[in-house]
């Protein structure tokens, strides 16, 4: 008989980037190729990082918790900060006493407060006129890198629509970002993670403006 842990989700996503929740709903399947197999019983850790799911060091361990709950188990460790990353794992047992381990995912936090954000608004005037299309304006920047890249994300948003690029390259395949709210109350941003596109020496990001500002 196997059993399998997979789908590990925070927040409906895997492995997502830019969680604003303090604490973030987990979930998990458990498959088995027999008939009538059960949850029993839970068991999460989370840790700063994948090495110390396996030791002793864990941000929050829920213990063994006798319940079949799988969706939106709530982190209950100490409080976490913008921009941290952490890593988790789950241990099921099934109504037999089996066990089984998943493989570890993670989460990373977004900007948790409005001080965390350090950029600044850019934009474009829009030209054409009454019987002419006004086209979306490009802006773009360059900057260096002297150093080896471990890891960079982007953090981008628009009062309007927004299509990012970074040399040359469109980061994300979302459209319409960043999604439509009420302005005057709240602007969502997305977060990618850009590593791979950046490259050493200089390079250049880029966005194509729909409307407003980015």
């Amino acid at each position: 008989m196997s059993l399998i842990i997979s789908n590990l989700t925070c927040e409906y996503r895997i492995n997502p980037l830019g969680i604003d929740v303090l604490q973030p709903r987990l979930s998990w399947q458990l498959e088995s190729d027999q008939r009538g197999t059960r949850q029993a019983a839970y068991r999460i850790l989370v840790a700063v990082s994948e090495a110390a799911l396996s030791g002793s060091s864990v941000l929050w361990d829920s213990g063994k918790v006798p319940s079949d709950q799988s969706i939106h188990v709530a982190y209950s460790g100490p409080e976490l900060e913008s921009g941290q990353r952490v890593y988790w794992k789950v241990q099921v047992w099934d109504e037999a006493g089996r066990e089984a381990e998943s493989t570890p995912a993670w989460w990373e936090m977004g900007l948790l407060e409005r001080t965390d954000w350090q950029g600044q608004w850019i934009g474009a005037p829009f030209s054409g006129g009454p019987r002419t299309t006004s086209p979306a304006p490009y802006l773009r920047k360059e900057f260096r890198i002297a150093k080896q890249i471990v890891s960079a994300c982007l953090y981008a948003t628009a009062i309007g629509l927004y299509e990012s690029y970074l040399n040359g390259m469109r980061v994300g395949d979302a459209l319409l970002t960043p999604g439509w709210t009420d302005y005057t109350q709240r602007i969502q941003y997305q977060v990618y993670d850009v590593t791979d596109l950046i490259q050493a020496g200089t390079n250049a990001c880029g966005a194509i403006l729909g409307d407003g500002w980015v």
